[in-house]
């Protein structure tokens, strides 16, 4: 059974939503525990094993939070804070994990650190690059997963369709079938 989701199908972004419903007054935590970031790192894809300790979890968190504090900041245009890109280039400038070929196939075989290293320069990439102008936060209330806006027209409002995007549209339906105005995703400041 699949503990994590990944609606925004990036790496950064969805380990960004480890933390879920943010602004609410007790936000889901998804990184409960150093086997709940192994779980993380086996689902996203990052590596097949990478067993983390206590330690691991504390850079984990601290790299989830300065890694979405930029790209909070870049939504609503506010500039970079040094502390946050200084965690998120000392992680990434360590080694990355390193993809295998062995005769079972492709085995991606990581420490925490490899594998949390990765995740820090995806990151780097999304907000060094030009995708950085196209992050946004998903326009369901309560919900404050980000995702790039790669949709032709960059109208993008939801950060998966098969979760939020249904969960608006049947409320939208329901609002009309009452006579009430059709809803509008909130625009809910990421900060």
């Amino acid at each position: 059974m699949q503990r994590h989701a990944f609606p925004c199908g990036d790496l950064a972004l969805d380990f960004v939503g480890t933390l879920r419903a943010r602004r609410n007054p007790e936000p889901s935590e998804m990184l409960d525990g150093p086997r709940a970031l192994d779980a993380w790192f086996l689902e996203s894809g990052v590596a097949d094993t990478a067993p983390a300790d206590e330690d691991d979890l504390a850079t984990a968190l601290a790299l989830r939070e300065a890694v979405y504090d930029l790209v909070s900041g870049r939504i609503v245009g506010e500039r970079d804070d040094p502390a946050s890109v200084a965690l998120l280039n000392e992680v990434a400038a360590r080694p990355p994990v390193v993809p295998r070929l062995t005769a079972d196939g492709l085995v991606r075989v990581a420490t925490a650190e490899q594998a949390l290293s990765s995740v820090a320069r995806r990151a780097v990439e999304v907000l060094g690059g030009p995708a950085a102008d196209l992050l946004k936060e998903c326009g369901r209330p309560g919900c404050t997963q980000v995702y790039v806006d790669s949709s032709r027209g960059f109208r993008r409002e939801w950060c998966a369709m098969t979760t939020c995007g249904n969960k608006m549209k049947a409320l939208a339906h329901r609002a009309r079938q009452r006579g009430n105005p059709p809803l509008r995703p909130s625009r809910l400041g990421v900060r």
